[in-house]
């Protein structure tokens, strides 16, 4: 007959509940006031690294610590952010040239297995790649510009995610951000592959967020910049004075939050960044 050791059974009633991971609102999460150092050790991987929100993106991570993973189509751009960070004391960055409307899912095999034979691990993903497409009604949408939207700001972003899974589920808290629009959450006439594009980014977070919260730590949100100072929407609104709108850098801490352990407990959120009031 067992019995139980009294100290250990003092031990157990005597300890500290495991405190449960505070669950971060958006207001939080755009007002994050970043801790020095709070994405040392983690490794994240950055898609559209090359300019606007991307380039920005992956310089702030590496400033909090990261090393971050640069991904995008044009070699020159990436070499040069590769620079800046280096520059500035950043830990050593890596250059992943991939052009995400033409990557087969093999590609994206290959790049995986690269990353894991390189890195063993990856810690963040932030899906920032996307191109416009036309601004049109869908009656007169072209068709191989409807395919190549869809490639680069979806299908893409799920083969991506996909062959990373693995790797993401073994960090100890795995984020996965999506980058969406006000056109996914409420689609808008003319803006076509754009915003369908989007919705399907909105679904697949949801989607996977149920499919991994009770069986991993992993965890997705989607972020929307809002109107931002970049080549994209400058495309979009060319008489736009882009003086009047926040440029990538003013809206970091929102991009550092969601990969920090500080939001560990947000789940399948989509966080606007510029929330009108």
């Amino acid at each position: 007959m067992m019995t139980s050791d009294p100290m250990t059974s003092a031990s157990a009633s005597t300890s500290a509940p495991v405190p449960t991971p505070s669950v971060l609102g958006a207001d939080a999460i755009r007002g994050f006031t970043p801790p020095s150092n709070c994405l040392d050790g983690k490794t994240i991987l950055v898609t559209g690294a090359g300019s606007g929100i991307g380039r920005v993106a992956a310089l702030t991570y590496a400033k909090y610590g990261a090393t971050v993973l640069l991904l995008g189509k044009t070699l020159s751009k990436l070499e040069a952010v590769y620079d800046d960070i280096e520059q500035a004391g950043g830990k050593q960055a890596a250059i992943l040239p991939l052009d995400l409307q033409t990557a087969s899912f093999a590609d994206m095999q290959q790049l995986a297995n690269v990353i894991e034979t390189e890195f063993g691990t990856l810690d963040g993903l932030l899906h920032n790649a996307a191109i416009l497409g036309a601004l049109t009604p869908l009656e007169m949408y072209d068709i191989d510009t409807f395919e190549k939207v869809m490639q680069v700001n979806s299908t893409a972003v799920f083969m991506l995610t996909q062959v990373l899974l693995p790797l993401l589920k073994n960090a100890a808290n795995g984020s996965i951000v999506f980058t969406t629009s006000s056109v996914g959450s409420q689609p808008r006439a003319f803006w076509g592959a754009y915003a369908l594009s989007k919705q399907a980014v909105e679904g697949m977070s949801a989607i996977f967020t149920q499919e991994t919260k009770n069986t991993t730590a992993l965890r997705f949100n989607c972020i929307n910049p809002g109107a931002t100072r970049t080549n994209m929407r400058a495309h979009a609104y060319p008489g736009e004075d882009p003086r009047t709108l926040k440029t990538p850098e003013d809206l970091m801490a929102g991009y550092v939050c969601l990969m920090s352990d500080a939001s560990i407990a947000v789940q399948g959120q989509v966080i606007d960044l510029q929330p009108k009031s």
